[in-house]
């Protein structure tokens, strides 16, 4: 009898399945029924792959990595390799993918480098060609991480964020919410919700009135967001003012600002 991981039939509860006779998948990986397989696409044993997953050719997925429904990873994506981390010792590690992701050519997403921590890609994400989610990253819900755009190991990227082209952000930092990195731009500090980060660690307001009032106070009037932060509590009562108040006074990098760059307390440490 052939062996159904490698071959084509015709319907599986209702959903064409087509596996490419040329993809390698492992014996103990856990193949949904509904899921596409194409050609020389290389799965290995310890990844799992939801309902109506469509993988395109040679796709390589790797690691203990669990994958959610409708997911599409067109040709040449490498998810859940090791990461790029000099202290990894090959232990097994994970990354873990929601729903309904796109994954354009070449994307790289590493899992993590300790047992106890996963790489993350949440649900609705975009990412497009070339891009790279590095080892213990987070990415939320409804982001857009563009063409070349570089994600460092433990960056979090906060719901419908968008990082443009070639942008860099570096380790351990913090994209907000609706935040937007334009084109070419790198941060090493973290960028609060509603803003724009333009060029190196420089932010501008969107346009809505409380929280442009709120930008001016945070980052115009004073040399220290978060001291403003702490003050402003009390003036802004607004969910999204509330929204980008709380993510400034968790920061630990320091927060990008107009300003001189002003080192966080724990840098000052440092």
């Amino acid at each position: 009898m052939a062996d159904p991981r490698r071959c084509t039939s015709p319907h599986v509860g209702g959903y064409k399945r087509m596996i490419h006779p040329t993809a390698i998948i492992h014996p103990k990986a856990r193949v949904n029924s509904t899921a596409q397989i194409g050609p020389y696409a290389v799965i290995d044993e310890g990844v799992e792959i939801g309902p109506r997953c469509v993988i395109g050719p040679h796709v390589y997925i790797t690691g203990i990595t669990s994958i959610g429904s409708d997911n599409k990873f067109f040709a040449g994506c490498v998810i859940g390799e090791a990461p790029q981390d000099l202290k990894y010792a090959g232990i097994p590690t994970g990354v873990s993918i929601g729903n309904n992701n796109v994954f354009r050519e070449h994307v790289t997403v590493h899992r993590s480098n300790k047992t106890d921590e996963q790489t993350i890609i949440g649900s609705h994400n975009f990412l497009m060609q070339h891009s790279h989610v590095a080892h213990n990253c987070l990415v939320k819900d409804y982001a857009i991480i563009a063409g070349g755009a570089l994600l460092a190991g433990h960056v979090t990227i906060d719901d419908r964020a968008f990082i443009s082209g070639n942008c860099l952000v570096h380790q351990f930092v913090r994209v907000g919410t609706l935040a937007l990195m334009q084109g070419g731009s790198a941060i090493s500090k973290d960028l609060a919700p509603y803003t724009i980060a333009s060029r190196t660690n420089r932010i501008n307001s969107q346009e809505r009135l409380e929280l442009k009032k709120l930008y001016h106070t945070l980052f115009r009037d004073s040399a220290s967001p978060r001291e403003a932060a702490a003050a402003a509590r009390e003036s802004f009562a607004g969910a999204a003012a509330k929204t980008m108040l709380q993510f400034i006074l968790e920061s630990k990098r320091g927060v990008c600002s107009e300003k001189a760059d002003i080192p966080s307390a724990d840098e000052q440490d440092d």
